[in-house]
């Protein structure tokens, strides 16, 4: 298989949305040009310079967005879907912990190709995925290698918990546990395998003398979090301390029900926020998911301590969870990303359809149809927990110097979708997976014609459909 940075094209004659000094706008007829996976140039359609050496994708009538940030999901959950369906979150947290303890890494290696192809499909280019604690090497290695054949860019969450409870209303599920020193090391472990570690450091200082395929270089590791109930406070120090001292990502649940703040208040005396603030969690590199009951105190507390936030409307309105407040975030000067959550509480890994119903729900919750418009939900979806993510120069839009993560939108192959009088109306409102055409991911094409160059889709059906 080629290295990521040998993939180069022109992306010709094409409407992009792109970065602009006022904004993200969108701009007709132009060349984008991509060079050992980033972009070169935006041009006006027809220049020279690259003519005949590059490859070339005709991409007149179609628009080039930015590839889009998926910042929560649970890819071991796309063979479950419809599980649990009418239970409350406790009740459906233990139908799905079963599945999670007997889960197999041929379960779970299916499972992660699916949900990781349908994400693509959708224009997803990354994807933040939150494994639960477990303690089989086998089943992390099975989801990544999933994702590794689908090609696209993953942070990949290794679950982290200490406190055992069998309920799950105060720990976690004791046949998952795992020491947390023993955790570490298994990240470390991960992090050589895929060719982040210290070992690897000769060949990223001299690419010549790496082998072909050094590595997953598209997946890097995070520190996976399912709540507040999961950590000790020793626990919580020990999580801070390895994160910080590795740079990683901190993926944590929060406040998606009232039970993180009755525990918390419960157990140790102080709020789900304070919990956690103490323990030294709140941080420009934590993701808090869900936060449908985050307050002032904590909106105020989050901005302070530069926590991004994790916006899953379909899953909160699935399970009944509630309604985030993410205008009162916003304006409070949160960064909020977007996810579509597992797909046993969705039910989909469909990011266009979490694009529209982020922006419908706030607007029925406030009575306001000029809530969240197109450009708002762009910059969740895209660029919007860029900072916790380690991104923090990230632009609205297709800018040069970017990463040619992009997705070709062609809205004719949905009729839906037609007249496109407003791309980005027609985005938001009616676009489905039928209208994504291409997506690249470091500038090569995963996706062409809606279908995966990397993944035999005919085997994936068959074997998914055993699995019934």
């Amino acid at each position: 298989m080629l290295r990521a940075e040998s993939f180069s094209t022109v992306i010709g004659d094409v409407t992009v949305y792109a970065a602009t000094d006022s904004g993200p706008q969108w701009v007709t007829g132009r060349d984008v040009v991509v060079e050992q996976g980033r972009i070169t140039a935006i041009r006006a359609a027809g220049g020279s310079g690259t003519a005949g050496v590059w490859p070339y994708v005709d991409g007149s009538g179609g628009h080039l967005i930015p590839g889009f940030v998926n910042t929560h999901t649970h890819l071991q959950q796309s063979i479950l879907r419809g599980a649990g369906e009418g239970l409350p979150l406790l009740e459906w947290l233990h139908c799905v912990g079963e599945f999670t303890v007997a889960a197999t890494p041929e379960q779970t290696y299916l499972a992660a190709l699916a949900g990781g192809l349908e994400l693509l499909r959708s224009g997803v280019t990354t994807v933040v995925e939150h494994m639960w604690p477990n303690p089989s090497d086998a089943v992390h290695q099975a989801a990544l290698r999933a994702l590794h054949e689908l090609g696209i860019r993953v942070v990949f969450g290794r679950g982290v918990a200490d406190r055992a409870d069998a309920s799950r209303r105060w720990g976690m599920d004791p046949r998952l546990l795992q020491a947390l020193p023993e955790t570490f090391a298994h990240i470390d472990e991960l992090d050589e395998r895929l060719g982040h570690g210290p070992a690897n450091e000769a060949a990223r200082a001299n690419p010549a003398n790496a082998p072909a395929r050094n590595g997953s270089p598209r997946i890097t590791t995070a520190l996976a979090v399912p709540n507040p109930r999961c950590l000790t406070p020793e626990g919580m120090a020990a999580v801070r301390e390895y994160a910080t001292r590795t740079g990683k990502t901190i993926s944590i649940h929060l406040l998606e029900t009232g039970t993180d703040e009755d525990m918390c208040r419960l157990h140790a005396a102080t709020s789900a926020v304070d919990y956690l603030d103490r323990g030294g969690l709140l941080g420009e590199r934590t993701l808090a998911v869900h936060c449908v009951r985050l307050d002032e105190y904590g909106r105020a507390l989050f901005a302070e301590r530069g926590v991004a936030v994790s916006y899953n409307p379909l899953s909160n309105m699935r399970l009944g969870s509630g309604v985030a407040p993410i205008p009162d975030m916003l304006a409070a000067g949160i960064a909020v990303g977007l996810g579509v959550d597992g797909a046993a509480s969705n039910d989909t890994q469909d990011m266009l359809l979490a694009l529209r119903m982020g922006a419908y729900l706030q607007r029925v919750t406030h009575q306001r149809a000029d809530l969240l418009d197109f450009h708002d939900m762009m910059r969740m979806a895209t660029r919007g927990a860029a900072r916790a993510l380690g991104e923090p120069g990230a632009r609205d839009g297709v800018a040069v110097g970017d990463r040619a993560d992009l997705s070709l939108i062609r809205f004719d192959r949905d009729f839906a979708c037609l007249p496109a009088r407003d791309p980005g109306a027609i985005l938001l409102t009616t676009a489905s997976p039928r209208v994504v055409d291409t997506v690249w991911v470091d500038g090569e094409a995963v996706i062409r014609d809606g279908r995966s160059t990397r993944t035999d889709e005919a085997d994936l059906i068959a074997r998914l459909s055993a699995l019934a």
